[in-house]
C-alpha cells in the first residue's frame, strides 16, 4: 500500500490526465442515476483497487421545485427588462438584443402563453411591441413599494454579506449574480448603496469595482443558528443533551440535521456526526485568515459559512455556481461539491 497521495491533474479540454508523470486517457464519472449519483473523491492507492465512491442521495422535492421555477424565472426576467425600458415597453425586434437569439423564442413562448401578463400592441405602421398587462403592471408597483418597505431589512443583509468576506469588500458583479436571492433591486448600485454613505462605499482594485463595507458593527456579526439557539434557550440551558439516533444534538456548536429520504446512516458515519457535532468552532464573522483550513475547526467554521450565506437568500439557497462565485472572498474548499456532500442533511 502506498502511503502517499498520488496528485492528478485534468486536462478536461483534450480528455486526458497526467498521473506521475505520465499521460493517460481519462474516463468520466458516472452521472445520475435514479435516486442517487457517484462523486469520485481524493483517495490512496491500495495495490490496483478501484477508487473509493461517495453516494449522494438526491432530495426529489428539491428537484421538482427547481424545474418548476424555471418558468417563473423566464417571467421575471421578461418583466425586468421591460420596467428598465424608458416608455415600459419593448419592441419585439428588439427583445435579441437583450436575451440573444436562442433564448428570444422562449421568451416569445411565455408572451404568447401568458397574455395575462404581458400585452402585445402595435402591427400595421407600428412595430408590435410587449409590455406589462395592466393586473401585472399593479403586482410590479406593489412589489416597488413591498420593496422600499423592506429597505432597512436589504441594507442590514448586505452588511452581513460583506462582514463574510475576508476584506469586508465584495466584487459587485459578484453580488449582482445573487442580487434576487436577496432580494435586492436590479439597480441597488444606484439605487440602495449610495443613500447610506455610513455603511458603504464603491471603490476600484485592479480594473474591477468593489463594494466595500465602511464600518464594523459587532452587533450584527451574529448568525441565524445562533439567533435560533437563543430563541430556544439552547445556550442558557444547563440541562446535559444527548444526541438523538438521527444525529441531531441540542448544543452550542450543533447544526440542525434532516437527511433526505434513503439515506440510511449506519453505526460509524453517526459516531463521526456526534464527534463533529459537538466540536466547537470559530465564527463565521472572524477573519478567514487567521485559520488553517486543514483544522477540523476551521473546516466546520467553513459549514457554518455556508450555512450563514444561504440564511441571508430570500428562499435559502443558491446553486452550487453562485456559493462558488464567492470562492476566493469568503476562502471556500477548493473542491466546494465534495464539502457540500460531505456535510449533505444540515438543515436551515
Amino acid at each position: 500500500m502506498h502511503k502517499c497521495m498520488r496528485i492528478f491533474s485534468l486536462i478536461e479540454s483534450q480528455k486526458w490526465f497526467t498521473f506521475d508523470g505520465r499521460q493517460r486517457l481519462c474516463h468520466p464519472l458516472p452521472s445520475v442515476r435514479v435516486g442517487h449519483m457517484w462523486v469520485q473523491i481524493m483517495f490512496k492507492t491500495s495495490g490496483g483497487r478501484r477508487p473509493k465512491k461517495k453516494t449522494y442521495y438526491r432530495v426529489n422535492e428539491l428537484d421538482r421545485v427547481m424545474e418548476l421555477q424555471k418558468k417563473p424565472s423566464l417571467i421575471l426576467r421578461l418583466k425586468s427588462i421591460i420596467q428598465s425600458q424608458k416608455n415600459q415597453c419593448l419592441l419585439l425586434r428588439d427583445l435579441e438584443k437583450e436575451v440573444g437569439f436562442v433564448q428570444k423564442w422562449n421568451f416569445m413562448g411565455i408572451i404568447e402563453k401568458y397574455p395575462s401578463i404581458f400585452r402585445v400592441t402595435g402591427g400595421n405602421r407600428t412595430p408590435p411591441m410587449v409590455m406589462l398587462a395592466e393586473k401585472a403592471d399593479k403586482v410590479a408597483l406593489e412589489e416597488s413599494e413591498a420593496r422600499a418597505q423592506m429597505e432597512p431589512i436589504l441594507v442590514k443583509t448586505l452588511r452581513k454579506l460583506l462582514m463574510l468576506s475576508v476584506d469586508c469588500m465584495l466584487p459587485l458583479e459578484t453580488i449582482q449574480l445573487i442580487e434576487n436571492e436577496l432580494g435586492l433591486p436590479s439597480d441597488f448600485e444606484q439605487s440602495l448603496v449610495p443613500k447610506y454613505p455610513q455603511f458603504f462605499s464603491v471603490k476600484d482594485v485592479n480594473g474591477r469595482t468593489f463594494l466595500q463595507l465602511e464600518n464594523w458593527d459587532s452587533s450584527l456579526a451574529v448568525t441565524a443558528r445562533e439567533e435560533r439557539l437563543v430563541h430556544e434557550g439552547v445556550l442558557t440551558s444547563k440541562v446535559q443533551a444527548r444526541i438523538l439516533k438521527d444525529g441531531n444534538y441540542v448544543g452550542p456548536f450543533a447544526f440542525q440535521l434532516r437527511y433526505p429520504a434513503g439515506f440510511r446512516p449506519n453505526v460509524n458515519y453517526l459516531k463521526e456526526v456526534q464527534k463533529w457535532q459537538k466540536m466547537e468552532f470559530p465564527s463565521p464573522y472572524l477573519n478567514a485568515r487567521r485559520f488553517e483550513l486543514a483544522d477540523p475547526k476551521a473546516q466546520k467554521r467553513v459549514v457554518a459559512v455556508l450555512h450563514e450565506f444561504l440564511s441571508l437568500t430570500m428562499e435559502k439557497r443558491l446553486t452550487s455556481g453562485q456559493i462558488d462565485a464567492f470562492h476566493s472572498e469568503f476562502r471556500l474548499p477548493a473542491r466546494l461539491l465534495l464539502c457540500l456532500i460531505k456535510h449533505q442533511g444540515i438543515n436551515l
